[in-house]
């Protein structure tokens, strides 16, 4: 099992996620949306319990996605875990970084 994490702004990760989805053979939807938008309002990263995970299982592949947003700020603080490929690791800590700068 493999683990990749950092944060990213909260206006990036419906496409962070549909990015990350398409990665994994996994088609991720409206409603697939819908339930992480729901899901990520009552999280807490400061809170052991206050994360939230949601699954990405696809043709190519499979990660976890465990989301908290950060206390007082626009921050989304994101893991990537389960048997992530080298290729898949380093796609999730690309966008990472990357939705962490726009």
């Amino acid at each position: 099992m493999a683990e990749v994490g950092g944060w990213i702004w909260e206006r990036n990760l419906r496409p962070f996620l549909e990015l990350l989805s398409h990665y994994v053979g996994y088609a991720f939807d409206a409603s697939d949306w819908e339930t992480v938008a729901r899901a990520v309002g009552e999280t807490d990263d400061e809170r052991a319990d206050g994360w939230y995970t949601y699954p990405l299982a696809g043709e190519t592949g499979r990660a976890e996605v465990r989301l908290a947003r950060c206390a007082g700020g626009d921050e989304v603080r994101v893991t990537v875990h389960g048997p992530l490929t080298a290729d898949l690791r380093l796609r999730a800590d690309t966008l990472l970084s990357a939705y962490a700068m726009s």
